[in-house]
């Protein structure tokens, strides 16, 4: 029987001896931090940066475990102060202290002079497990925990940490496919467990004010991440265990996807559909028949059906003509009676049982084996299948079942048991199909679809989605929460099924005001069991029509979602945004209803069925205008908004530039030198700025490449003129290009007397109705533009 290691924070006032059995002998500086001793072990204290901390327990006769599967970052931080007094030591940095009493022995941590949390009884050894307990203020909410749906704050519940997929779920799941050791606080800061195995996160569930970490085996390791604002905080932790690569600019698109395309000509002819139909589409999903007629027996062949698809080439590469990508989905299961099973036998690609032997069990797609991604020979295996599979023209590879989904304690991996691999499984599994794309097609952005990771997966490129939603207004409701709380937790791409996925609901007011939320998540992706049809094209006409229309938005987003890749891979930042990130009201932080879709936009998605109107509220320091309307509404009101059936509740920030594309039919028609520049005036903010990057879209690294160019935007009003200027930062491996920017200015209450665009005079449109003006503007980047609007 291993033993249970537990980290256990008690929340309540910095006021108790850690362990009274403790006694400290020695605290020696070292070059990033310290290395105190004490009568059962030894603390080691990093700094990776002056925000950024980490602390391990090493219990004497243990060894410390330097492996890491989170952790990236190469930082160091020497530039620490170190101040020893008779009854206690210091560390300071201009952000984080650790302060160590010595007796009684207490380790604490405050930042910016205001207590952290600090360690109460610190590690402690039983018959049953180890723990490591903390003391934290009362009043602080939590979250964390990676994906579940409990509401935003989840104090109060055991989370276990067990990666496991929850079929159908709807407005209350505790346990999903994608957990993670992670907790936040209300008051900025998060603790990151840095350890694998399977255990728990008790979020003080016996109300005691007790938050606890447990663990079969492992690190005792644990980071502290702090900053100024919830931005700073998130960029510190993805420095810390990886910056999400950009995806290709095609993965913003909408995509056709269901369970499943049963042949080649199936696959065409959707596709043809979406283009008969005028709706825009950019990528194909096929499911599991693209290896196999039936969804069982099947699993586990990783190569195309010739009956069915008797020509993939020819099938992809028509797709690409019609500017659609096609993504394959895998699996790590090899089931016995797939066509592989022999090779996988013989390459000793797969999972041991306790005598050496494959291991195998029955599961839903039948008998199976697992491939053993932390065996070179398993993981080589499946990484040159894989590259096959780009070989051949794909540009998505979707990784299902990554939990994995049946993955028994008995199961030996080459690194461990089942327990102590289960929750990095699908990390190491993204890892490996990045390695294959970069081996492949070194100059491709990866598209990769995944169930399951762990803490830092997005350094892999990972997008997940939130599992096999129930396809009702629950499911529905459960959504923004989720993915709210991911992008908290470094994962920005998290998204749902749009319309649902599990049961044969047919529901078109469900599927269309899902597919409206959709416009505002990360990717736009319909995808459901084959019952009732996940795309537009197949839906009723009125169905077809509204999904159409909220399609079009999706793409005229375009510019302003491609610059929130950007940011999430250079900031960390995530594409939704909670309304606390915004505004620090005690009413928000337990809220998801509302969110920012980035930094100037405000949605509010339609959640029940027959809605007439719902309640808004707007986030303060700021006027917000309706995106359909223009109508104002002031910040830190609460306003009940009549909802319409064709849209949800949209807002721009006042002061905000938005930038749009024109009509496409796929974002390879994307066109970044013709922008549709929308600026909100607002007399109350009296300067603003927005910076707008932009690539070609498909090239690995192109930012680092200086292939890019940002486009900077500012706006200044000085009594009776509004000032605009457009400049631009071009990479060093960019050509400086001509622009063709219609500029759209909302809220005047005026025709404005002139309008000078580098001194000379420029022709406008006046919309009276509408407050609006529009005009022209051709600007060649290597200059600045100045245009000066008098009032």
């Amino acid at each position: 029987m291993k033993q249970l290691f537990c980290i256990s924070l008690f929340l309540g006032q910095i006021l108790f001896a850690q362990n009274p059995n403790r006694i400290f002998k020695t605290c020696e500086q070292t070059a990033y931090g310290a290395k105190v001793e004490v009568s059962d072990g030894t603390y080691q204290i990093k700094f990776y940066t002056p925000e950024i901390i980490e602390t391990t327990f090493v219990p004497t006769g243990e060894a410390k475990m330097a492996n890491s599967h989170a952790v990236v970052s190469d930082k160091t931080f020497s530039g620490f102060r170190f101040d020893a007094k008779e009854d206690h030591i210091a560390l300071f940095t201009e952000g984080l202290t650790v302060s160590i009493q010595k007796q009684p022995f207490q380790i604490s941590y405050q930042y910016k002079g205001k207590d952290i949390l600090s360690e109460k009884l610190g590690y402690v050894k039983n018959d049953h497990f180890e723990s490591i307990q903390f003391n934290l203020a009362k009043e602080e909410m939590l979250y964390g925990g990676g994906a579940r749906a409990l509401g935003m704050n989840r104090r109060g519940y055991r989370l276990q940490l067990y990666n496991r997929a929850h079929y159908g779920f709807e407005t209350h799941s505790e346990l999903m496919n994608y957990t993670m050791p992670i907790v936040l606080s209300s008051k900025k800061y998060m603790i990151h467990f840095d350890n694998a195995p399977i255990g728990y996160l008790d979020l003080d569930s016996n109300k005691d004010n007790t938050l606890t970490y447990e663990t079969i085996s492992g690190r005792k390791t644990y980071q502290i991440v702090v900053g100024d604002s919830w931005d700073d905080l998130l960029d510190n932790y993805t420095d810390l265990t990886g910056k999400q690569p950009m995806l290709p600019r095609w993965a913003l698109g909408n995509f056709s996807s269901r369970f499943g395309y049963h042949s080649q000509k199936e696959t065409i002819e959707t596709i043809e559909k979406f283009k008969s139909d005028e709706i825009p589409v950019d990528a194909i999903i096929l499911d599991l028949y693209w290896f196999g007629k039936e969804v069982q027996g099947t699993m586990g062949n990783l190569a195309f059906d010739r009956d069915s698809f008797p020509n993939p080439k020819q099938m992809i590469k028509t797709l690409q003509d019609k500017n659609v990508e096609t993504i394959l989905i895998t699996e790590p299961f090899i089931l016995t009676t797939s066509n592989r099973w022999d090779e996988a036998v013989s390459k000793n690609a797969l999972a041991k049982d306790s005598i050496g032997k494959p291991a195998t069990y029955d599961f839903y797609f039948g008998n199976t084996g697992l491939i053993d991604i932390y065996k070179p020979s398993g993981y080589d295996w499946f990484k040159n299948i894989n590259k096959e599979l780009l070989d051949i023209g794909i540009t998505g590879i979707w990784g299902d079942l990554g939990e994995p989904e049946v993955h028994p304690h008995w199961v030996q991996h080459a690194t461990g048991t089942a327990n102590e691999v289960h929750n990095i499984y699908g990390h190491d599994w993204a890892r490996m199909v990045q390695e294959a794309f970069r081996e492949a097609k070194p100059d491709q952005r990866e598209f990769i679809l995944m169930r399951a990771g762990y803490s830092g997966s997005q350094r892999y490129g990972m997008v997940p989605w939130t599992g096999d939603v129930n396809r009702t207004w629950g499911g529905l409701q459960s959504q923004p929460e989720i993915s709210l709380q991911m992008g908290m937790q470094g994962i920005g791409y998290m998204h749902s099924d749009l319309g649902g996925f599990a049961g044969a609901n047919l529901d078109d007011e469900l599927y269309v005001r899902w597919l409206q939320y959709g416009v505002f998540q990360p990717i736009f992706r319909p995808h459901a069991q084959e019952e009732v049809p996940s795309e537009p094209i197949f839906r009723s006409e009125k169905a077809k029509q509204l999904s159409k229309t909220a399609i079009a938005l999706r793409y005229q987003l375009l510019p302003y979602n491609y610059n929130m890749v950007f940011e999430n891979s250079t900031k960390g930042k995530p594409l939704m945004r909670p309304l606390f990130f915004e505004d620090d009201s005690e009413n928000l932080n337990d809220y998801s209803k509302t969110y920012l879709w980035g930094e100037n936009i405000l949605v509010s998605p339609v959640l029940e069925s027959g809605v007439q109107s719902q309640v808004v509220y707007f986030p303060k320091h700021y006027n917000w205008f309706d995106f359909y309307s223009d109508e104002t509404f002031k910040g830190g009101s609460t306003v009940n908004y009549e909802v319409k059936e064709n849209s949800i509740p949209t807002f721009v920030r006042g002061g905000s530039f938005i930038p749009l594309a024109k009509p496409m039919q796929s974002t390879k028609e994307y066109d970044g030198n013709a922008l549709v520049l929308h600026y909100y005036f607002d007399e109350t903010v009296s300067a603003s700025e927005y910076e707008q990057y932009n690539d070609d879209g498909k090239t690995a690294n192109a930012y680092e490449k200086g292939e890019y160019e940002i486009l900077e935007f500012e706006a200044e009003r000085n009594q009776q003129t509004l000032n605009i200027t457009f400049e631009a930062e071009i990479g060093k491996n960019q050509r400086d290009l001509n622009k063709d920017i219609t500029l759209v200015i909302h809220n005047l209450q005026k025709q404005p007397k002139q309008i000078k665009t580098d001194r000379k005079r420029q022709k406008f449109q006046w919309h009276p109705v509408q407050k609006t003006l529009t005009f022209s503007v051709d600007w060649n980047t290597s200059k600045t533009k100045k245009i000066n609007i008098k009032l």
